[in-house]
């Protein structure tokens, strides 16, 4: 589905996904502000929108709106909502769907088994075919959004459990997706078989906590006990915890190696590895392969700030900054004109020019979608009296789309999909480019990489993409 994507800033780097937190108390109390703190931590998953559905075993009640987590969520807005013993809350950057209200989550639905609410983390690429499926079946959209149809599925599935209709309608889910939903009083957990996005949880006494990333539980001062697996289904209720597993799973994990390389906060582990460990080991890896004489090793902030301190360490080149960052400026923020869209790199970042004049710098940075921010940024640099910059990657080449909730669709928008690393160099500007190899990527977090979705660097998605091949060919054929 199109989407207003072209509101949206065009840096280089992916845009984020979504995140989900939920909780079950088995006593009722002002659980909103849990769920607040937890979407408090994620909040670097998603900018554009949020909300917090309330239940306590009577009825739901939710609030979400456009903006970042303290901009929606007063304390006035928190104690509006009621106490109760179950919260779902879900943080927004829209993959699938335009970025407005009526496609923020959670998604709150009236069905067989009463009120329910479902929010997701992921992108399903069969949700054109379910949705007109259920449409024929009488089913009413109210939004343009994937997750609107999973909660539409699974209520179709739910003759008398709210359970089996998860378990029924995860079989038909193609593609990327961690959610948590409440009805029937349960909370329920789902990752999907290939363990695309990530997902886990935790305790806060008898307390269970449902997170996107184990940020969000230090936040609520919630105890980690384990990620979810690939495929499972957990349901928290009154009496505990009971485990299930969706029919439909596959002996291959594909993990989403970007939530490593940009996606996730560097305080998260996600299956059982350190996001911060391993994008010092990136930083590494580029300083040993790729040397280079030079005065300071500076990041492009924030994701790529820990691989630049890991290539000061091995290269002995003092870090530095070369990059401020405007704090206030969200990584998605709208636009109203093309003039500010073509100044949007100097809205976000600047030069340090007392820091860079002068200097040779090694920048380092985590990707290179489109190219336009990384050529902008050398540019700048250079302004502020750079005499060289050398810029290294701490992933490889990106050359093909995203269709499990990265925001790229489309060849036309990889600058990496037909030119090489030289000819990427001579576009951007810099004196010198290197990437990391996918095997390189895949030794920073210690696992096979046939652990990992690497779709986006090899064209091998866990799913069939349909017509996938052909806008390939097509953009081959337009060039």
């Amino acid at each position: 589905m199109q989407s207003e994507r072209t509101k949206k800033l065009p840096f280089d780097s992916f845009s984020e996904e979504c995140g989900v937190f939920g909780i079950h108390s088995p006593e009722t109390y002002n659980i909103a502000s849990t769920a607040y703190y937890g979407l408090f931590a994620l909040q670097h998953r998603g900018q554009e929108s949020c909300g917090i559905a309330v239940g306590n075993g009577k009825k739901i009640e939710y609030y979400k709106n456009m903006g970042l987590v303290p901009e929606v969520f007063s304390a006035e807005r928190i104690s509006s909502l009621p106490d109760g013993n179950i919260a779902i809350g879900h943080v927004r950057y829209s993959t699938t769907g335009a970025s407005k209200l009526c496609n923020a989550q959670p998604i709150y639905f009236i069905g067989k088994c009463g009120k329910m609410a479902l929010a997701h983390n992921g992108n399903l690429i069969n949700a054109k075919e379910l949705r007109n499926e259920l449409i024929k079946e009488n089913a009413v959209f109210q939004t343009s959004i994937d997750s609107e149809v999973m909660a539409s599925l699974i209520n179709k599935y739910s003759d008398e459990s709210i359970v089996d209709g998860v378990l029924e309608a995860c079989k038909q889910f193609k593609g990327s997706y961690s959610f948590v939903l409440m009805g029937q009083g349960k909370l329920i957990a789902v990752r999907d078989p290939y363990g695309i996005r990530p997902l886990c949880f935790g305790t806060i006494g008898d307390k269970y906590v449902v997170a996107s990333e184990t940020c969000a539980l230090d936040g609520v001062g919630a105890k980690f006990v384990r990620d979810i697996e690939p495929g499972e289904v957990l349901v928290f209720d009154g009496s505990g915890i009971e485990f299930y597993r969706i029919d439909k799973t596959v002996e291959k994990k594909a993990h989403c190696i970007f939530e490593y390389v940009y996606f996730a906060r560097p305080d998260s582990e996600i299956d059982g590895v350190s996001v911060y460990e391993s994008r010092k080991e990136s930083g590494k890896i580029l300083a040993r392969k790729y040397p280079v004489e030079a005065d300071m090793v500076a990041g492009v902030p924030d994701s790529a700030v820990v691989a630049a301190r890991g290539y000061s360490e091995v290269s002995g080149i003092p870090y530095g900054e070369a990059l401020t960052k405007n704090r206030y400026v969200g990584r998605t923020f709208i636009q109203p004109e093309q003039g500010m869209r073509e100044n949007s790199v100097k809205i976000k970042l600047n030069a340090l020019r007392s820091n860079v004049c002068g200097k040779r710098i090694v920048l380092i940075d985590d990707s290179i979608v489109r190219g336009t921010t990384s050529k902008k940024i050398v540019q700048m640099l250079k302004e502020a009296g750079a005499k060289e910059v050398h810029l290294r990657i701490s992933s490889p080449i990106t050359k093909h789309p995203c269709y499990f909730g990265i925001d790229t669709n489309d060849y036309s928008q990889l600058v990496g999909a037909f030119r090489t690393e030289e000819e990427i160099r001579e576009f951007i500007g810099c004196e010198s480019l290197h990437y990391l190899t996918i095997d390189e990527l895949c030794q920073t977090v210690h696992r096979d990489k046939n652990d990992f979705c690497l779709g986006c660097f090899n064209g091998e998605y866990p799913y069939i993409v349909e017509n996938e091949k052909e806008k390939e060919d097509k953009h081959v054929l337009d060039d």
